[in-house]
């Protein structure tokens, strides 16, 4: 969204970033996912970029809060890319899954703010991302939502954890379970975002952001971070538990029905997964009652 400067250009290059864009200016670190032909959409090297880039902010503690943020004009981030998911399985799921704990950790574990600066889609993956940051300002462009029902994907690596306790289990739930998006003004209202700005002026409204973070206390925003989480870092469990159900879906028939379907561009067919399974449970009831649960000797004894 913030223009591509020289200076950011250079240090990503320097870093070796080909996913990311990375610059600190005027005390503040900026983080941009630059991969706008996919609409943000990030992958393995994706994830490993962002792990690095917020880390390296520990070495430089004149920075006084970070931006994380899409590159174009169309997303912030449109979630894990489809292309990379549809590889994984139940071996290599952890390939992902730990990239995704280690990026939300490491922006959770850093002891300055990180403000999600959101613009257009912010969907599935992407939204989790804005999940994990301590402060969402987003245009007035913005949408957000969990898709993950929509495509076959469990948002079980920060959604499933964090959205009960920001907008409540019931409003959580429908964002999941229906796929329900929010518009930026809606999730202004129900305290998903903490403001929503026109367009035009959302650099500049960050900007501000920004500046009344410097003239702040550092130490005290350490504490206060380490504090205010406190309570969510007790679901580090949920986490373990979410990335090792989310293990089981990679690479199933129905996740692949799911993406496929949304890059052929056609509704999903969900339902013969249903008849398939009700098949299956109805030929395993006609076994008990046939006693096929029993040794052929036994059986109609």
């Amino acid at each position: 969204m913030n223009d591509i400067s020289e200076a950011a250009l250079e240090e990503s290059k320097k870093r070796g970033y080909k996913d990311i864009l990375y610059e600190v200016k005027d005390q503040v670190a900026w983080v941009s996912i630059n991969r706008p032909r996919v609409l943000n959409a990030f992958r393995e090297q994706t994830l490993d970029e962002l792990i690095h880039a917020f880390k390296s902010t520990r070495e430089d503690p004149s920075i006084a809060c970070a931006v994380v943020t899409g590159v174009g004009d169309k997303a912030f981030s449109a979630g894990g890319d489809f292309y990379a998911m549809k590889r994984l399985n139940w071996t290599n799921a952890a390939m992902w899954n730990d990239r995704m704990l280690g990026t939300a950790m490491a922006i959770r574990g850093l002891p300055i703010p990180v403000i999600a600066m959101v613009h257009g889609w912010c969907m599935g993956g992407g939204h989790e991302l804005a999940l994990w940051c301590d402060l969402v300002i987003a245009a007035d462009d913005a949408v957000l939502g969990q898709s993950g029902a929509k495509v076959g994907a469990c948002p079980t690596v920060g959604a499933t954890q964090y959205l009960p306790r920001i907008i409540g289990e019931r409003l959580a739930r429908e964002m999941i379970f229906l796929a329900r998006r929010f518009t930026a003004q809606e999730a202004e209202k129900i305290g998903l975002i903490n403001k929503c700005v026109a367009k035009a002026d959302l650099l500049k409204e960050t900007l501000a952001w920004c500046e009344s973070i410097k003239g702040h206390s550092a130490q005290t925003l350490r504490m206060t971070k380490k504090s205010l989480n406190s309570e969510s870092d007790q679901l580090y469990a949920s986490w373990q538990h979410g990335m090792e159900l989310l293990a089981h879906v990679w690479g199933t028939e129905e996740s692949l029905e799911g993406m496929n379907a949304f890059l052929e561009n056609r509704k999903p067919d969900f339902q013969k997964f249903r008849m398939q399974n009700k098949k299956e449970l109805t030929e395993y009831l006609d076994g008990c009652e046939k006693d096929l649960n029993a040794p052929p000797y036994m059986r109609g004894a």
